[in-house]
């Protein structure tokens, strides 16, 4: 396919992306699949025939859609993400310890909010807190 006419696809939202998942529900992949693959004989879009579109090409293999809008699932699965069943939500791994899930939106917040002064900011987890950025 030329980069124009893949371009124009991505463009109409005709694509739908599938991650797939280990034995533990860790994101091993996403692909991206034309959506025609995922109609069913109604020509309503199916998770399941996109599932076994994926099956079919990866046998043997997990799969879940995913949603660059995040329209689905909270949040657009990435390699290393785990797939919550009870959630219905991709996961990012968890940068440090001290970090809790937020349950609205399933990603990770600091125990203390990144500062609102307009200045640049690291976590640093052995003093759980922000630290500012010095610029030389």
């Amino acid at each position: 396919m030329d980069r124009k006419r893949f371009n124009h696809i991505l463009r109409k939202g005709e694509m739908a992306h599938f991650a797939q998942l280990d034995e533990n529900n860790i994101v091993l992949q996403v692909i991206v699949v034309h959506n025609n693959e995922l109609m069913d004989e109604n020509g309503v879009e199916s998770e399941a025939k996109g599932i076994a579109f994926c099956q079919m090409l990866f046998p043997g293999t997990n799969w879940k859609q995913t949603s660059y809008n995040a329209n689905m699932r909270k949040n657009y699965a990435g390699i290393g993400y785990s797939y919550d069943a009870g959630r219905d939500a991709f996961i990012p791994p968890q940068p440090y310890p001290s970090w809790v899930l937020n349950e609205d939106t399933c990603r990770w917040d600091a125990p203390i909010p990144y500062p609102t002064d307009g200045k640049s900011y690291y976590w640093d987890e052995p003093t759980t807190s922000w630290v500012e950025v010095q610029v030389p």
